[in-house]
């Protein structure tokens, strides 16, 4: 690293790569989206808002998961927040929706990463705090 900052620990890299899968997952519903407009589906506005919503915030998370995995301290916290609002749509497709295989799958996935985030390493990494001292407190 040239900022020298350490490098993040496994357990991040693993969240940050969880969450570019879901990026992409996210980046394929909105060009789904597209190719249902350029089908003929209407209304078109409201479809097409939405693949530009999807694809912003889809992006971004791609976006932050590539700086963490890099060892960016500031973008963690984006990725959590994409874990937490797909927490909850994962919710809504479990209740609401009456998707319970769907919203289970998404809810235990979101919430493996979050766990990968709040490791022990991983939080001290996010502190920026490499000595192991804090564990033999505890």
């Amino acid at each position: 690293m040239t900022t020298g900052t350490p490098a993040p620990p496994r357990s991040v890299r693993i969240a940050s790569a969880l969450t570019v899968l879901q990026g992409l997952g996210g980046i394929a519903l909105a060009v789904a989206l597209i190719v249902r407009v350029i089908g003929g589906a209407t209304p078109v506005g409201p479809i097409l808002g939405a693949a530009g919503v999807l694809v912003i915030w889809f992006g971004a998370a791609i976006l932050a998961s590539v700086l963490l995995f890099r060892g960016q301290h500031g973008a963690r916290t984006p990725v959590i927040v994409t874990q937490l609002l797909l927490l909850g749509c994962a919710w809504y497709a479990y209740g609401p929706s009456d998707q319970q295989l769907l919203g289970s799958l998404g809810g235990i996935y979101c919430a493996v990463v979050l766990v990968l985030l709040f490791t022990n390493d991983g939080r001290r990494w996010a502190w920026g705090d490499d000595s192991a001292d804090h564990d033999k407190a505890d």
